[in-house]
Protein backbone atom coordinates (compact mmCIF):
# COMPACT_ATOMS: atom_id res chain seq x y z
CA UNK A 1 0.00 0.00 0.00
CA UNK A 2 1.39 3.37 -1.04
CA UNK A 3 1.60 6.46 1.13
CA UNK A 4 -1.32 8.08 -0.69
CA UNK A 5 -3.58 5.06 -0.20
CA UNK A 6 -2.61 4.86 3.46
CA UNK A 7 -3.42 8.55 4.02
CA UNK A 8 -6.75 8.27 2.24
CA UNK A 9 -7.63 5.22 4.30
CA UNK A 10 -6.81 7.07 7.51
CA UNK A 11 -8.84 10.09 6.44
CA UNK A 12 -11.72 7.82 5.49
CA UNK A 13 -11.71 6.40 9.00
CA UNK A 14 -12.43 9.77 10.61
CA UNK A 15 -16.06 10.11 11.80
CA UNK A 16 -16.46 13.67 10.58
CA UNK A 17 -19.92 14.29 12.01
CA UNK A 18 -18.84 13.06 15.44
CA UNK A 19 -15.65 15.12 15.17
CA UNK A 20 -17.58 18.29 14.30
CA UNK A 21 -19.99 17.61 17.17
CA UNK A 22 -17.06 17.14 19.56
CA UNK A 23 -15.44 20.42 18.51
CA UNK A 24 -18.78 22.21 18.88
CA UNK A 25 -19.32 20.66 22.30
CA UNK A 26 -15.85 21.58 23.54
CA UNK A 27 -16.16 25.18 22.34
CA UNK A 28 -19.73 25.54 23.65
CA UNK A 29 -18.94 24.13 27.08
CA UNK A 30 -15.79 26.25 27.30
CA UNK A 31 -17.82 29.39 26.57
CA UNK A 32 -20.69 28.46 28.85
CA UNK A 33 -18.61 27.33 31.82
CA UNK A 34 -15.78 29.85 31.56
CA UNK A 35 -17.89 32.93 30.85
CA UNK A 36 -20.72 31.76 33.10
CA UNK A 37 -18.37 31.29 36.05
CA UNK A 38 -16.87 34.76 35.69
CA UNK A 39 -20.28 36.35 35.02
CA UNK A 40 -21.63 34.96 38.28
CA UNK A 41 -18.66 36.43 40.15
CA UNK A 42 -19.20 39.84 38.55
CA UNK A 43 -22.95 39.66 39.28
CA UNK A 44 -22.28 39.15 42.97
CA UNK A 45 -19.97 42.16 42.91
CA UNK A 46 -22.59 44.35 41.21
CA UNK A 47 -25.33 43.34 43.65
CA UNK A 48 -23.05 43.90 46.62
CA UNK A 49 -21.92 47.32 45.42
CA UNK A 50 -25.08 48.91 44.02
CA UNK A 51 -28.17 47.00 45.16
CA UNK A 52 -27.57 45.85 48.73
CA UNK A 53 -25.99 47.48 51.76
CA UNK A 54 -26.36 44.67 54.26
CA UNK A 55 -24.52 41.35 53.88
CA UNK A 56 -27.60 39.45 55.06
CA UNK A 57 -29.57 40.79 52.10
CA UNK A 58 -27.47 38.99 49.51
CA UNK A 59 -25.89 36.15 51.51
CA UNK A 60 -28.35 33.65 50.02
CA UNK A 61 -27.53 34.86 46.52
CA UNK A 62 -23.82 34.52 47.28
CA UNK A 63 -24.31 30.89 48.36
CA UNK A 64 -26.36 30.12 45.25
CA UNK A 65 -23.68 31.62 43.03
CA UNK A 66 -21.06 29.51 44.77
CA UNK A 67 -23.13 26.34 44.27
CA UNK A 68 -23.68 27.15 40.60
CA UNK A 69 -19.96 27.62 40.14
CA UNK A 70 -19.33 24.16 41.61
CA UNK A 71 -21.93 22.77 39.21
CA UNK A 72 -20.08 24.43 36.35
CA UNK A 73 -16.89 22.60 37.34
CA UNK A 74 -18.77 19.31 37.25
CA UNK A 75 -20.42 20.09 33.91
CA UNK A 76 -17.10 20.89 32.27
CA UNK A 77 -15.54 17.62 33.45
CA UNK A 78 -18.57 15.51 32.55
CA UNK A 79 -19.00 16.88 29.03
CA UNK A 80 -15.28 16.60 28.31
CA UNK A 81 -15.29 12.89 29.17
CA UNK A 82 -18.65 12.16 27.51
CA UNK A 83 -17.64 13.86 24.25
CA UNK A 84 -14.44 11.82 24.16
CA UNK A 85 -16.49 8.63 24.63
CA UNK A 86 -18.91 9.56 21.83
CA UNK A 87 -16.03 10.44 19.52
CA UNK A 88 -14.42 7.07 20.24
CA UNK A 89 -17.73 5.37 19.49
CA UNK A 90 -17.81 7.22 16.17
CA UNK A 91 -14.33 6.01 15.26
CA UNK A 92 -15.24 2.40 16.00
CA UNK A 93 -18.36 2.52 13.83
CA UNK A 94 -16.95 3.89 10.57
CA UNK A 95 -16.80 2.05 7.29
CA UNK A 96 -13.02 2.42 7.30
CA UNK A 97 -12.89 0.24 10.42
CA UNK A 98 -14.66 -2.46 8.45
CA UNK A 99 -12.04 -2.26 5.75
CA UNK A 100 -9.27 -2.46 8.34
CA UNK A 101 -10.57 -5.56 10.12
CA UNK A 102 -11.97 -7.27 7.04
CA UNK A 103 -15.03 -9.10 8.33
CA UNK A 104 -18.17 -7.22 9.29
CA UNK A 105 -18.76 -8.47 12.79
CA UNK A 106 -20.78 -6.95 15.59
CA UNK A 107 -22.35 -8.22 18.79
CA UNK A 108 -25.59 -7.65 20.62
CA UNK A 109 -23.51 -5.82 23.23
CA UNK A 110 -22.34 -3.38 20.57
CA UNK A 111 -25.90 -2.61 19.50
CA UNK A 112 -27.03 -2.18 23.11
CA UNK A 113 -24.13 0.18 23.73
CA UNK A 114 -25.07 2.32 20.73
CA UNK A 115 -28.72 2.47 21.79
CA UNK A 116 -27.61 3.47 25.30
CA UNK A 117 -25.60 6.37 23.86
CA UNK A 118 -28.66 7.49 21.88
CA UNK A 119 -30.85 7.48 25.00
CA UNK A 120 -28.32 9.30 27.18
CA UNK A 121 -27.59 11.91 24.52
CA UNK A 122 -31.30 12.50 23.94
CA UNK A 123 -31.92 13.03 27.67
CA UNK A 124 -28.94 15.37 27.86
CA UNK A 125 -30.31 17.38 24.94
CA UNK A 126 -33.69 17.74 26.66
CA UNK A 127 -32.06 18.86 29.92
CA UNK A 128 -29.70 21.20 28.10
CA UNK A 129 -32.62 22.77 26.29
CA UNK A 130 -33.85 23.88 29.71
CA UNK A 131 -30.36 25.15 30.60
CA UNK A 132 -30.30 27.08 27.32
CA UNK A 133 -33.63 28.71 28.16
CA UNK A 134 -32.55 29.59 31.71
CA UNK A 135 -29.28 31.08 30.50
CA UNK A 136 -31.35 33.66 28.61
CA UNK A 137 -32.76 35.09 31.86
CA UNK A 138 -29.65 37.03 32.99
CA UNK A 139 -29.24 38.32 29.42
CA UNK A 140 -32.82 39.56 29.57
CA UNK A 141 -32.17 41.27 32.93
CA UNK A 142 -29.06 43.09 31.72
CA UNK A 143 -30.75 43.95 28.43
CA UNK A 144 -33.58 45.65 30.33
CA UNK A 145 -31.07 47.41 32.52
CA UNK A 146 -29.11 48.69 29.53
CA UNK A 147 -32.31 49.81 27.76
CA UNK A 148 -33.41 51.72 30.85
CA UNK A 149 -30.04 53.44 31.03
CA UNK A 150 -30.32 54.50 27.40
CA UNK A 151 -33.75 55.95 28.13
CA UNK A 152 -32.30 57.89 31.07
CA UNK A 153 -29.62 59.30 28.80
CA UNK A 154 -32.29 60.58 26.42
CA UNK A 155 -34.27 62.18 29.28
CA UNK A 156 -31.47 64.03 31.03
CA UNK A 157 -33.31 67.34 30.57
CA UNK A 158 -36.22 66.21 32.78
CA UNK A 159 -34.76 65.00 36.09
CA UNK A 160 -38.16 64.30 37.62
CA UNK A 161 -38.99 61.63 35.07
CA UNK A 162 -35.49 60.20 35.28
CA UNK A 163 -35.91 59.30 38.96
CA UNK A 164 -38.95 57.21 38.09
CA UNK A 165 -36.88 54.89 35.89
CA UNK A 166 -35.52 52.08 38.05
CA UNK A 167 -34.20 48.53 37.95
CA UNK A 168 -35.36 46.57 40.97
CA UNK A 169 -33.27 43.46 41.63
CA UNK A 170 -35.95 42.24 44.06
CA UNK A 171 -38.45 41.84 41.23
CA UNK A 172 -36.11 39.35 39.54
CA UNK A 173 -35.68 37.28 42.68
CA UNK A 174 -32.06 38.28 43.17
CA UNK A 175 -32.72 39.88 46.55
CA UNK A 176 -35.40 39.53 49.26
CA UNK A 177 -38.16 42.13 49.32
CA UNK A 178 -36.80 43.71 52.51
CA UNK A 179 -33.38 44.38 50.95
CA UNK A 180 -32.20 47.99 51.06
CA UNK A 181 -32.07 49.76 48.65
CA UNK A 182 -32.77 46.76 46.39
CA UNK A 183 -33.01 48.97 43.32
CA UNK A 184 -31.14 51.65 41.38
CA UNK A 185 -32.89 54.64 39.83
CA UNK A 186 -32.21 57.68 37.70
CA UNK A 187 -28.67 59.00 37.53
CA UNK A 188 -27.46 56.30 39.93
CA UNK A 189 -28.64 53.60 37.53
CA UNK A 190 -27.10 55.45 34.59
CA UNK A 191 -23.76 55.57 36.42
CA UNK A 192 -23.98 51.83 37.12
CA UNK A 193 -24.47 51.14 33.42
CA UNK A 194 -21.34 53.12 32.59
CA UNK A 195 -19.12 51.00 34.82
CA UNK A 196 -16.72 48.40 33.46
CA UNK A 197 -18.28 45.75 35.68
CA UNK A 198 -21.69 46.16 34.06
CA UNK A 199 -20.46 45.90 30.48
CA UNK A 200 -18.17 43.01 31.32
CA UNK A 201 -20.94 41.06 33.06
CA UNK A 202 -23.41 41.72 30.24
CA UNK A 203 -20.96 40.50 27.59
CA UNK A 204 -20.04 37.43 29.66
CA UNK A 205 -23.69 36.41 29.98
CA UNK A 206 -24.18 36.83 26.23
CA UNK A 207 -21.13 34.63 25.62
CA UNK A 208 -22.41 32.04 28.10
CA UNK A 209 -25.81 32.05 26.37
CA UNK A 210 -24.11 31.54 23.00
CA UNK A 211 -22.06 28.71 24.51
CA UNK A 212 -25.21 27.00 25.75
CA UNK A 213 -26.69 27.25 22.24
CA UNK A 214 -23.55 25.78 20.66
CA UNK A 215 -23.58 22.91 23.16
CA UNK A 216 -27.24 22.20 22.37
CA UNK A 217 -26.39 22.12 18.67
CA UNK A 218 -23.53 19.69 19.41
CA UNK A 219 -25.86 17.36 21.33
CA UNK A 220 -28.37 17.37 18.47
CA UNK A 221 -25.54 16.54 16.07
CA UNK A 222 -24.47 13.68 18.34
CA UNK A 223 -28.05 12.36 18.27
CA UNK A 224 -27.95 12.27 14.47
CA UNK A 225 -24.54 10.60 14.49
CA UNK A 226 -25.31 7.92 17.09
CA UNK A 227 -28.73 7.18 15.59
CA UNK A 228 -27.18 6.61 12.18
CA UNK A 229 -24.50 4.36 13.67
CA UNK A 230 -27.13 2.30 15.47
CA UNK A 231 -29.27 2.02 12.33
CA UNK A 232 -26.35 0.65 10.34
CA UNK A 233 -25.40 -1.72 13.15
CA UNK A 234 -28.91 -3.08 13.24
CA UNK A 235 -29.07 -3.73 9.51
CA UNK A 236 -25.74 -5.55 9.26
CA UNK A 237 -25.57 -9.30 9.13
CA UNK A 238 -26.26 -11.20 12.38
CA UNK A 239 -23.33 -11.71 14.69
CA UNK A 240 -21.27 -8.99 13.08
CA UNK A 241 -18.97 -6.84 15.12
CA UNK A 242 -18.42 -3.42 13.47
CA UNK A 243 -20.60 -1.29 11.29
CA UNK A 244 -20.64 1.72 9.06
CA UNK A 245 -20.82 5.08 10.74
CA UNK A 246 -20.96 8.77 9.96
CA UNK A 247 -18.12 9.66 7.61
Amino acid sequence: MGCYDCCMKCLGGVPYISLVATLLCFSGIALFCGCGHQALTETERLIETYFARNLQDYITLAYLIQYFQYIIYGLASFFFLYCIVLLAEGFYTTSATKQTFGEFRSTMCGRCLSSTFILITYLLAVVWLLVFALSALPVYFFYNMDATCQTITLLTETPASINQLCIDARQYGLLPWNAVPGKACGITLSNVCKTREFHLTYELYIAAFAGAGITLLALLTYIVSTTYNFAVLRHTAPYTWLSDGCT
